[in-house]
Parts: structure tokens; sequence; C-alpha cells
């Protein structure tokens, strides 16, 4: 057995089944050694940046974490965007990344980097396998360290002679650190403050985004009045029918102004006390009202569904949960635009549906239009690193293959990865993308405005335009391999989403829909 046979062995032992991958010389004895373990499936993404994104979805769906295979430092750099918004995500990935054989290093051969650094900067679990024999063991410390509550980028490097090398030993799975309960002096003093008589809001993400976490929310907001939110961006929020409609924070600092207008105490379980997605000139970074107090419940690390529900038994023991009722908007008529298209999604989405939501701007209506839709999935940007949507949706359908994914994606965040599309006609993935195309960076022509910048300049506005010449998305999916269509009405919208919902596979539907910006 070599090193790489020992590595993808262990990997499986361990329960990860899948490597997301994109690979050069240096890991072509991980390649070779994939026919010897059958039970490792491997995805080829053309660009490291759907490797890295399609790990996310999958981990984000499965509870589990994927492999990746990348090429060194610079394969590393091509997928850190999508590695960055993991890490935001909490999201539990098996990193492998190749190098130089260890006596070749000496040499700095032109693909030679610090690849140490590089990973270091996703703030995760980093080690180098210098010998053969400690391959399988190293590997068995990723897969745990990465499922380390509450989850992280584990990044194990390999040596091409570690890889290359007879000797190789498997390990046996090693046990993850699971959540600590939070101490019972913090729940007491916490639904002090619920019950203290001043304006309280909740703020809940991590694991509490999930239906136990969501319950006992909605039983402790319907007992105190306090307001409840779930984070802005949540890694996996379950919606829908039957489940607690708990509203997110606004994106905008001027919507987080308004959702905690005169609130006194702000809770935070599983997440961080808001603050702006940038700075503007003039305006606060942090969101918290002026001199309200900031309590924490709950650290991600923590088991904050099990925290959330000792609090609702001490001051929400006889309230129930208010359930969303089944409610769908009527399927609209005439052209697209940012108002109806959300209504065509929200009358037909399938019940357990998967929702990778890239729509930017144009999605802003989303979650009122599917609020009482059948129980479904949303899965939304962490991080803010674009070009996530299409990987992550990959991944989630590698995932589930029994469950109907639907990415929700803008047309610039599109283009950075794009050949997510070829990996899914390869696969043979049900996704749906309904591809909003403004032909503009809209999300950057509001923030021109917003950052004060004089947003008339010809050259700035060129920066921001993607027409001349206008992109075919249609053309590109089918050069993909992907099946697609075009929509201009919210009809042919209904017909065409209807259609790629119906038959198995990948499909694209480019639906052209004016700019709000």
């Amino acid at each position: 057995m070599n090193g790489a046979q020992s590595l993808i062995r262990t990997l499986v032992d361990s329960g990860v089944d899948v490597c997301f991958s994109n690979p050069g010389t240096s890991e072509m004895h991980f390649v070779a050694a994939l026919d010897t373990v059958p039970e490792m499936r491997g995805v080829l993404g053309l660009f490291e940046g759907v490797v890295t994104g399609a790990a996310d979805g999958y981990a984000r769906i499965a509870g589990k974490p994927a492999a990746t295979l990348l090429h060194l430092g610079p394969g590393l750099g091509n997928g850190l965007a999508n590695l960055h918004n993991a890490r935001r995500a909490n999201t539990p990935i098996v990193n492998v990344i190749g190098d130089h054989a260890t006596y070749h290093k000496q040499y700095d051969a032109p693909l030679e980097s610090d690849i140490e650094a590089v990973a270091g900067s996703l703030e995760g679990w980093v080690r180098r396998s210098e010998h053969t024999k400690d391959v399988g063991a190293d590997a068995a410390a990723a897969v745990a360290a990465s499922q380390d509550a509450p989850g992280q980028v584990a990044t194990l490097i390999l040596p091409a002679d570690a890889s290359w090398g007879e000797g190789g030993e498997t390990c046996a799975p090693i046990p993850p650190r699971i959540p600590q309960a939070v101490d019972a002096n913090t729940v007491k003093k916490i639904a002090e403050v619920l019950t203290g008589g001043e304006p309280v809001a909740l703020l809940i993400g991590g694991s509490a985004t999930r239906e136990e976490g969501l319950r006992a929310t909605s039983r402790i907001a319907a007992a105190t009045g306090v307001k409840a939110f779930v984070e802005t961006f949540p890694s996996r929020l379950e919606r829908g029918e039957g489940l607690p409609m708990i509203e997110r924070l606004g994106y905008l600092a001027e919507q987080v102004a308004y959702q905690l207008d005169g609130i006194k105490h702000v809770i935070i379980a599983g997440t961080k006390a808001p603050v702006s997605f940038f700075a503007y000139p003039g305006k606060p970074s942090n969101l918290v009202p002026e001199g309200a107090q900031v309590h924490v419940l709950a650290e991600a690390g923590q088991d904050i569904p099990r925290a959330l529900n000792a609090i609702a038994d001490l001051v929400a023991a006889e309230t129930e949960p208010v359930l969303q009722q089944a409610a769908r908007p009527a399927l609209p008529s005439g052209p697209l635009t940012p108002q109806n298209w959300v209504d065509v999604i929200g009358a037909l989405l399938p019940d357990r549906a998967i929702i990778a939501d890239e729509a930017n701007t144009s999605g802003l209506l989303l979650p009122t239009a599917t609020a009482g839709a059948p129980r479904h999935d949303v899965l939304t940007l962490t991080g803010g690193a674009i070009g996530y949507g299409m990987p992550v949706a990959t991944g989630a359908a590698v995932a589930a293959p029994d469950r109907p994914v639907i990415n929700l994606q803008s047309d610039g965040s599109a283009l950075y990865t794009i050949s997510a599309l070829w990996t899914q006609a390869r696969e043979n993935l049900n996704v749906t993308t309904v591809l909003l195309n403004n032909r503009a960076y809209a999300i950057l022509r509001l923030e021109l405005q917003r950052v004060g910048a004089d947003a008339n300049g010809p050259k700035a506005n060129e920066l921001l335009d993607l027409s001349r010449p206008d992109m075919d998305f249609v053309k590109i999916a089918e050069g993909m391999g992907v099946p697609a269509t075009r929509a201009t009405t919210a009809e042919e919208l209904a017909e065409q989403f209807q259609r790629a919902l119906a038959e198995p596979g990948p499909h694209l539907i480019e639906a052209m829909v004016p700019t709000l910006f």
C-alpha cells in the first residue's frame, strides 16, 4: 500500500466518500489510487473554486465532510474564495493539497510556494505529512479536526513522495470533539434578561437555524415578546410550511437599525453581534443599538439548540411554537421584474427543495415569496465571496440526489464559477439554475451610491456594466452540456421552471430581469 492508497482508504473508513478534485502532477498517485478504493467517488471540477464550493455545499447538506484535491499552492489559491465562505459557514472540509516531493522543494521549482501560509489564512487545521507511514494517521486526524464543533476546514498537505512511497498504513476513525453544553448559570442569566421587562432581541445562527433551534426560538419569542432574528447569512436555514418563520437580520445597516430600534438587550446564540458588512463614511460599523447590552447565550462551538431549549423550558414551558401555514403567491403574468419573478419560485417551489441562493439584488423579495412554500432548505453566501452559488448547488446535489436543488443565481456572480455547469452535466445532477440576467453588477451600483462616491462618471459606470457584448447564457450553458432556455415573461419562467423540475439532470433558465439599481 502506498501513501495515497492509505489516505483514501482512511478517508472512506472515516466516512468521507466523496472527493471533489482538480488535480495536477503531484497528485497523480492519489488519482491512480482512486481505482483501488472503489467506495470513494471522485468528482472533477474544471476550476478549483468549483471544487471547494462543491465541498462546502456537500457538507452543508450531508452533515459530514467531503474531501477536496487541489494542486499545490496556486491550486489552493484558486479555491480560496469558496474556502473563505466555508470558513464563515463553519463547514467541515478535508482539504488535500498536493506538494512537491520533499527532496525537490530545495530547488524552488516554478510552482513552489508557501502552502502553509495560504492555508493558515483559513484559521483551521493544517498539517503536512512528511512520511508515507504517517499519511493514514494524518488523514484520520484531518477528518476528526474538520468535524470538531462547530466545523472547520482541515488542510492536509501531501508531498508527492509521501504519496507514492510504499509502506502506507490505514488508521481507524478518530472521534471529533462534540459541541459542549452551555452551563446552567448562563442559561439562568439569559432567562432573567428575557423576563426583565426591557426590549430584547434574540439573534440565532449556526446549528440553531434548523428545526430544533427554530422551534425553541419561536417558543421563547411567543412567551416573552422578544424580537427574534436569524443571522443575515445562515449556513443552512430550514424554512416553509410547518416550521417557525424567523425573520433574517437585514444586509443593509439601515435595515438592521430599523429591526433593532429601541432594543436594550441583544442575546446572541451561535453567531456574533451584528456589524455592518462594510464601512461607510459617517455611519457606525457596530450595529448594536447605542447603549444596548450584548449577552452571549452560546458560542458557535457549543450545543446551541440545547441551550435554546433550556431557555424555552424556563420562560415558555407552556408555550407552543408559532408555525408557518401553507401559503403561496399567485402566479404572476407579464414581463419579468425584480418583484414578480420571486412569486414564480414561491408558487412552484417543490417539496424538500434545496435553494442555493446567490440572487443578490434580484432576490431581495425572495424570503417573503417562499415563506409558506413546502418545507425547504436555503443555503446562503456566508462569507460574501461571490461565485459560490453554482458550486454549492453542485455539491448539494451530490449530497442529496433525491432532492431538487434550485440555484437562484445572479449573472455577475455566475461568471466566476460557471464551469460548475459542466460538472453538473457530467454527473447528471438534478440542479435547476434560474440565472437572473440584468447585465450589471447591480449590487456594486448600489454600493457606489452608499459609500458616497460620485455615481455619475462614465468610466465608473463602465466597470459595473456587463453589456457590450451581451452574454448569452443559454449558449454558454448548452456549450457546457446543460439544456437551457430563456424567459422574458412570468408565464415563460413558470412554464420553463416546471419543465426543468420534471426532467432529470441539470437545466438552466436565463431570466431577463431589469436591474433595481
